[in-house]
């Protein structure tokens, strides 16, 4: 990982490592991607609650609020507990649009001793937006932030 993503992620640390509050520090973890990545229209997270993800604390236009496991790629990303890139949304199999801007799409699975907590999802405007260092970055910045959690 490069010097400036280790940089941000030390930001993040000292943004919640001081605060229990769940919320608060979901809340400050999609402002502070909001800042650091350029090109994207939404950064935030789906927390699971009753086998189901339920929209948490987010940076962008009005989202979906609930999406089922399985369904969409947040909901194929929970399911499968991986990583989903994907290049173009149109080209997703059952993809949710809630924003027709969003073109590419990184959703990285939560997890916590074993748990799904949710998701950190990101779109962008732009076709193949996400890069390896990108999945590398936002990899890292969830484990991070889950350690707080």
């Amino acid at each position: 990982m490069n010097s400036v993503n280790k940089t941000r992620i030390q930001v993040l640390e000292s943004l919640i490592k001081d605060e229990s509050n769940r919320i608060a520090n979901l809340s400050n973890a999609s402002a502070w991607l909001n800042e650091c990545l350029d090109t994207i229209n939404w950064v935030g997270f789906y927390l699971l609650e009753d086998g189901e993800l339920v929209l948490g604390p987010f940076q962008g236009r009005t989202a979906c609020v609930r999406i089922k496991m399985g369904q969409g790629v947040c909901g194929t990303a929970a399911k499968e507990r991986e990583i989903l890139r994907v290049p173009d949304v149109h080209e997703f199999p059952g993809h949710i649009a809630c924003d027709a801007a969003s073109r590419s799409e990184i959703v990285v699975p939560l997890i916590k001793d074993d748990e799904l907590i949710g998701v950190l999802d990101i779109d962008s405007p732009i076709c193949d937006r996400f890069s390896e260092d990108d999945q590398q970055f936002l990899e890292a910045f969830a484990e991070t932030l889950v350690t707080y959690l």
